[in-house]
């Protein structure tokens, strides 16, 4: 005789994302399926679709709480370094928020820290954003990055990096980073200490960025 698996759970969503990671981590979203994950936490094969409707569904929301977690680490290491950042339209009055190059080392390596940690998640959150789901994801990844965003804008406002406003030295920041993470990740960084990779990529990066 089988024994019949319940179909409530103390808290159902939460160990489905939680199982969810680690079989991401372990096997990839291929070896994923909602039915494996009901077996895993131990309910019924039908009881995952009360949170989420489909294998996609269930991914993206994974994702999204990728980016809610690591906008938390980067929020709480950027505001522990010199305070509240305060509002943009109050960046001519609040004078130099501290050193530009330690702030940005500091926002990569939590990045890159996090991506040692959680190399499939970050894979999953920076994979495709297009559907019905992509704007979620997408306005998740502008909370995530919110803090090093706005202390690009900090030091744009002092003078520290180029005035630049399209953008284009923001992206130049997070793609150099994402590439310094990928390699992290996949241990492409060779014999060098990961410390001093991030900061020798970083005070490059922004020897490039200064004001000519």
């Amino acid at each position: 005789m089988t024994t019949a698996r319940p179909y409530h759970h103390g808290d159902l969503r939460t160990a489905l994302l939680r199982q969810a990671e680690r079989t991401l981590e372990e096997h990839g979203a291929d070896g994923l399926s909602l039915r494996e994950l009901a077996r895993d936490v131990g309910v019924s094969h039908g009881a995952p679709r009360r949170h989420f409707s489909d294998k996609r569904a269930l991914l993206d929301t994974l994702a999204e709480e990728g980016y809610e977690r690591l906008g938390r680490r980067l929020d709480a290491a950027l505001n522990d370094s010199e305070g509240e950042l305060g509002d943009l339209d109050d960046l001519g009055d609040r004078g130099d928020r501290g050193d530009l190059t330690e702030r940005l080392v500091l926002f990569a390596q939590i990045y890159v820290e996090f991506a040692v940690e959680h190399r499939a998640l970050l894979g999953l959150m920076h994979g495709s954003k297009e559907g019905s789901r992509g704007d979620r994801l997408r306005e998740a990844n502008d909370r995530a990055f919110a803090a090093p965003v706005l202390l690009l804008a900090e030091a744009r406002a002092r003078g520290d990096i180029d005035p630049d406003t399209t953008g284009r030295v923001d992206m130049t920041v997070l793609a150099v980073l994402q590439g310094l993470a990928v390699l992290a990740a996949t241990g492409m960084n060779g014999a060098k200490p990961l410390g001093v990779l991030v900061s020798e990529t970083v005070e490059t990066l922004l020897a490039g960025l200064r004001p000519r």
